[in-house]
Parts: C-alpha cells; structure tokens; sequence
C-alpha cells in the first residue's frame, strides 16, 4: 500500500522541490515497514475483516496473505465504474474490484512503495486469464498526488543532463509538463474512489492536497468509500513522532469526527460514518483505535436554478440540516434549486424526502436563479400555479384502485 510520501530515487537529491522535507522521520519507517510486509506477512498490521469469499478465491494467495487493511470498500463499487485504489499495495482490492466492474469497468491501482507494486503486478496477466478480461492497470505515484505519475517521471528524469546546472529547473519544468500534459488520472474520470487503511499514513503536510486530488479525479456524481483507522481522542505530538506506530496506523490516525469534516472540507456532501467497529482495534495511552468507513459524494458545485420545485423532510427527527447548511422541518414544504432537489433524490438521502414537483415543468433552459434569499417554505400555489382552480371528485366510494377505501 502506499505508505511513503516520496520522489523517485535520484530526483528527490537533485530537484529544487524538496518534497520530502516536511515528512517525518516516520516516513522511513513506513518505506521500510512495508517493503518488508510484501515479502513475510506482518500480522500486525491488519485488522479483522470479512471479505467477500467469492472474490478472494480467484486471487493468488500471495496477494491475499500479503494484504494489510481495516475495512472493505469494494462493497461501494457498482457494475461498470472506473474504480482508483487508493494504496493499491499487492493489489487484493483492485482484483476483488475487477470482478464488480466487469469487462466493461476499469480498475486504477496508485502506490509508492514498489516492493507491493512488483506484487500486484506479478499477477496481473494471471488475473487477466482468470477473469476472461483485463480491466486492471497499476501505477507507480503518490496519492496526495494523482496527476504525476512517478513512472513517466522517471523514464524523462534520464533524459535530463545531471550535469547541466539547470538541471533542477529543468525538474521542476518536467513535473509541472507531466501534471498538466499527461496527468496520471484525470479531472473528473472516476466514478468511485476507494482506499483501505492508507489515508492515515499520509504525512500532515499533505492531507489537504490528498482530499482535493480525491474530489478532483472523481466524476461529478462520483462517490469516495474510505476504510481507515480513526481514534476516539486527539493523538498527542509524542505518539505522532513514534516510526513504529505511525507505520502501523496508529499514530496517523484522524480523530473520528475530524476525519469526516475533511470531506466536507474538501467539497463532498452526504459524507456518512457507514461503518463503525465496535471494539477498539488497539487502545495505547488511553485512546482507542478502530476501523470506521466513510462515504461521501460529489456534485454540490453548479448553478442554483429556480423551477418551483419543494421537497418534504418525511422524518422521524424534528428536523434536519444539510451540508449546506439548509433546513429541512418534518412535514414542511421547503423551497429547493433544481441541483438541491436532485441531491435529495439520489445517492444517500435516497427516500428521505417527498418530491413536489410543479404543475408546469419549467425547462432548465428557461429556469432563472434560485433566490437563496427567499421563504423557506414554497406555497402550494407556487407548485401548482396561482390560477389552478381545478375540482377532481372520485366516484363515490370508490377509490382509484377500483376497491372501497373510505
């Protein structure tokens, strides 16, 4: 898995951008770690999980003994998607993910560590002939990181003289070209994003960047399902500085709520503790460690446009606030853009509300820009049109389905 923030051999001593020096000493710690968990299994690292039988049983034991994780993304992938594996390691999830998404899905596997890399692509034509198709492609890359690639990098690095006292503008100009004229994964390429147990490992410095690399390669639509380590409590700068626990996704853990907030943060809506385990992984010092997994959505951003649309929060609670901080009173007819009113229908909130539509449909093309500052409730009349005066009258006793219901 991708537990390392760092520049190819060679690049890192020579290129202006010192991208390794604000990680921790930890970081060596994690290389050598988990170099070292590609070739003998470290039990340690991993924390019971159940997968899916019928998609372990078509991947190499190898691969399976060798995986390290908290949790079970997959479950989030659909028929079809373009899946990114995030800490890809020997690749287990990215061959389970293969067998969801078919022959018509792709499945993107991002790590740094090479020693899980050359495991993951040891087997990849084995795959390939096992499943009847090949949908699945590793990459050498950070994933704080997704537009530079880290195997192209290297192949033009050669092509830079290292005596040219330019050289490292000439590092910093190749990255830059890379990024922008090849990125590794795209803008808004991917339908699902995943990652088990590899978030935690990225060094502070960089977790910002993480999630925005995350929100960008995502369609719009698209969702994130991370399974990653959380604590109960703070973690205190000591148990930070520890190499040992930091490579053993201990100390890098979020803190729980704040691990969601980095979503929303990020621009995600809907973000949802969908599992939670129960039982502390590890307890050190009095703070307890557990598996939690995350899903959240992207398709906030575009414009607000008016088309007399309503939703009805149905309940249980009083009432409830989204992402974007509207109200939503049980019951109440509430006023919503045409984006807002799609978000509610789909995706997580998915049969919490009743839809109002109105009785004339108003053409996007049409629909000017929804007042935010407007009542929050839509009148009836809103919906149905000022001059609506119709009378409908059932045949008495008789309801529509044709039995008596009154």
């Amino acid at each position: 898995m991708d537990r390392v923030s760092e520049l190819p051999e060679n690049a890192a001593a020579n290129a202006a951008e010192d991208t390794t020096s604000a990680v921790p000493n930890s970081d060596s710690a994690v290389t050598e770690r988990y170099a070292a968990a590609a070739k003998t299994r470290e039990p340690s690292l991993c924390c019971p999980v159940e997968y899916d039988a019928s998609l372990l049983k078509r991947i190499p034991d190898e691969i399976v003994q060798k995986d390290y994780g908290c949790g079970d993304p997959s479950a989030y992938v659909q028929p079809g998607d373009t899946v990114v594996d995030l800490g890809s390691g020997g690749g287990k999830l990215c061959y389970m993910a293969a067998q969801i998404v078919g022959a018509k899905g792709k499945v993107i596997g991002v790590d740094c560590n090479r020693e899980m890399l050359a495991l993951a692509r040891k087997y990849k034509d084995h795959m390939s002939a096992e499943l009847g198709y090949a949908n699945v492609e590793f990459h050498y890359g950070r994933i704080q990181d997704l537009q530079l690639s880290l195997d192209a990098f290297n192949i033009q690095l050669a092509n830079i003289d290292g005596s040219d006292p330019e050289r490292p503008l000439s590092v910093l100009n190749l990255m830059r070209s890379l990024r922008k004229e090849a990125p590794m994964i795209p803008d808004n390429s991917v339908d699902c994003v995943i990652s088990n147990c590899v978030l935690n490992l990225v060094n502070s410095d960089d977790r910002k960047q993480l999630f925005r690399e995350i929100f960008r390669v995502l369609k719009k639509g698209g969702r994130a399902a991370i399974s990653d380590i959380v604590s109960d409590e703070d973690v205190p700068l000591e148990m930070q500085q520890d190499g040992h626990l930091w490579s053993g996704c201990i100390s890098g853990a979020w803190r729980e709520d704040r691990f969601v907030d980095e979503f929303t943060n990020a621009g995600f809506y809907g973000a949802a503790v969908d599992k939670y385990q129960t039982e502390p992984w590890q307890v050190i010092n009095g703070i307890e460690f557990r598996s939690a997994t995350i899903v959240a959505y992207k398709g906030k951003e575009g414009a607000c446009l008016e088309r007399n649309q309503a939703v009805i929060y149905k309940g249980p609670f009083e009432q409830v606030k989204d992402d974007d901080g509207h109200i939503y009173r049980r019951g109440a007819r509430v006023a919503v853009c045409d984006k807002t009113f799609n978000i509610l229908m789909n995706g997580p909130y998915k049969g919490l509300f009743l839809p109002i539509l109105p009785k004339e449909d108003i053409p996007l093309q049409d629909a000017a820009e929804f007042d935010c500052h407007r009542p929050k409730l839509r009148s009836p009349r809103e919906s149905k049109g000022l001059d609506y005066n119709e009378t409908i009258v059932s045949d008495e006793g008789v309801c529509d389905s044709g039995t008596d219901c009154c």
